[in-house]
């Protein structure tokens, strides 16, 4: 949960803001359950954040609001729920590895000793010994002993094996619930988390080492038209369509996100405003060329337009910054006609 509306909930508002969800809900014909009583939270408690934008874009539509829209917009909006249930399931399973291994040690030190033991009396038996019969006896006694020790030896043995399989096996499950958390659930690409974290990992390299870094925003054109003519789910389909082409043009060290709704952002590290300029059109161009039709009805859906702007980290700029002039550029593109793309670098030396 954010800190906004996790602030929201330990403050004198918690319960306003508990009965507007409870009725917002009802007001729609959804039922109050936990996951959905959460993400009315979220979008009463924090209306500018990503979910509440994803939520307003569906409501908006006249979506019937299913478990499993909930479930889905929980899955790409919510995930430090699920990992850390993932998180705390990998702790138990570790625990009980660790045990187990530190059982099999305490045994194989247990009969470490019990061996040293066995040596130091058949030294002294082997002392007095002096009839063939006791010398066999002491030879018999070592090699029961020296048996033993193996035999605990390599029960160690296996269960550090299949410990080391199992942790590794968890590392690799950790790993992909990590990716998971941070991807977008409809198109593939990073989320809204994984942006901010990529963000602000881009402008540190980029201070550190002196180079440049760009910023681009792009946004559908008219989208929400679009929905209401079509549908969600053809919606969703468009969304999909247009991230596959910014992901392909968006390889590492490339960073592409869905902002947001129909938004979406990529991080340019060490590439320059004018260059990035140049990838944006291409982005624009591929998009606007190909005619898409609907899925179901093989309808034809017309032309799927992108807006989007740009903006270079100036040396010491924070992400916030940054984000902000791009949007500005962005908003320059909506305001002087749509469908082009415009470099906050112009913007900036015409003010």
């Amino acid at each position: 949960m954010s800190t906004q509306v996790q602030t929201t909930l330990h403050g004198p508002e918690a319960f306003t803001l508990a009965r507007r969800a409870l009725g917002e809900m009802e007001s729609v014909g959804v039922w109050p359950t936990p996951l959905n009583f959460e993400l009315w939270l979220h979008w009463l408690g924090e209306p500018e954040g990503a979910l509440s934008l994803e939520m307003s874009r569906v409501l908006g539509n006249g979506t019937v609001f299913t478990e499993a829209i909930a479930e889905k917009i929980a899955a790409e909006y919510l995930p430090r729920g699920r990992l850390s249930e993932e998180i705390r399931d990998a702790g138990a399973v570790l625990n009980r590895e660790l045990s187990t291994v530190s059982e099999a040690i305490a045994q194989a030190q247990k009969s470490q000793a019990a061996y040293g033991e066995t040596l130091a009396g058949a030294s002294v038996h082997l002392e007095g010994a002096a009839e063939p019969t006791a010398l066999l006896d002491v030879v018999s006694n070592l090699t029961r002993a020296t048996t033993e020790v193996q035999f605990e030896n390599a029960t160690l043995e296996r269960r550090l094996e299949t410990s080391t399989q199992e942790i590794a096996r968890l590392r690799d499950h950790l790993e992909q619930v990590r990716r998971d958390a941070m991807t977008d659930a409809l198109t593939n690409l990073a989320n809204r988390k994984a942006f901010d974290e990529g963000l602000l990992k881009a402008c540190d390299e980029a201070e550190k080492n002196r180079q440049p870094m760009t910023l681009a925003v792009l946004d559908i054109d008219h989208f929400k038209r679009f929905n209401d003519t079509w549908g969600h789910q053809t919606g969703d389909q468009v969304l999909r369509y247009v991230a596959s082409v910014i992901g392909s043009i968006s390889k590492a060290p490339r960073t592409a996100a869905r902002y947001g709704g129909e938004e979406f952002a990529i991080i340019f590290p060490s590439e320059n405003a004018s260059a990035v300029e140049k990838v944006l059109n291409e982005i624009r161009e591929e998009i606007g060329t190909r005619a898409l039709r609907r899925r179901s009805t093989n309808d034809e859906l017309g032309a799927v337009t992108i807006s989007a702007g740009l903006a270079q980290r100036r040396p010491g700029e924070t992400g916030s910054s940054l984000l902000d002039r791009a949007d500005q550029a962005l908003y320059a593109s909506k305001r002087t006609g749509r469908n082009k793309v415009t470099n906050g670098e112009r913007l900036n030396e015409a003010a």
